[in-house]
């Protein structure tokens, strides 16, 4: 698969966000993350169904939804028919995993899970099956703007090879949330990552978001 990136909206200026979001899709983005917060399964509270669905209009690129809420099931629904293409729920946040999978599909969007740094690949191999993307966590969720955490690499590894030993590696992206920036792009991507998601390293008054954009590529490109 090529390598995707996915610029976070989470780190935009929010009084500006459509232009900012045009920006990156002008740069070369392939996808925009949107990342959903509740202040009860991650420590900070952020968006709702109403800025997809603002977001919608603007682009018929992928609108991928990470929702980092309890009870994911009551707001999945809301998320598709705003707008979302993909959405992912965490494993630690459903009870019923499965059931929470199918509910997405059957709502016509593909079906991510995540996993918190600490939360082992063996936890995935019932569902791996069912789901379109897994998304590994390489910083604990909540904030923008944390540091890489060192051992999500060899995470990312790891489950490289546990979808190709189940012949699942075309069909399942890997993205990778946290920390990401041009400095450790190539890295994470040479471990087995098909999505970047970046939201600081994108988003952010040091330099333009296209010159951001084009600095991501080149250390892909490297």
């Amino acid at each position: 698969m090529t390598v995707k990136l996915a610029p976070s909206i989470l780190s935009a200026d929010f009084a500006h966000l459509g232009r900012q979001v045009q920006e990156a899709i002008d740069a070369g983005a392939d996808w925009i993350h949107v990342d959903v917060m509740d202040g009860h399964f991650v420590p900070n509270l952020t968006i709702g169904p109403l800025v997809v669905k603002a977001l919608r209009p603007l682009t018929d690129h992928v609108l991928d939804v990470h929702l980092m809420i309890e009870h994911p099931e009551r707001l999945i629904p809301a998320f598709v028919e705003a707008g979302a293409d993909i959405v992912t729920v965490h494993q630690e946040a459903c009870v019923h995993l499965h059931r929470t999978v199918q509910q997405i599909k059957d709502l016509g969007a593909r079906a991510g899970v995540a996993l918190n740094p600490a939360t082992p690949l063996s936890t995935l191999e019932d569902i791996l099956p069912y789901v379109d993307l897994v998304l590994v966590m390489s910083v604990n969720p909540g904030f923008g703007g944390q540091s890489y955490i060192p051992s999500s690499t060899d995470k990312i590894a790891r489950l490289s090879k546990m979808l190709a030993r189940r012949g699942l590696e075309k069909q399942i992206e890997i993205e990778v949330d946290g920390g990401i920036k041009a400095a450790n792009a190539a890295e994470v991507a040479q471990a087995g990552a098909t999505v970047l998601v970046a939201g600081s390293a994108i988003f952010n008054q040091q330099a333009h978001v296209a010159a951001n954009i084009a600095a991501f590529r080149q250390a892909l490109r490297a």
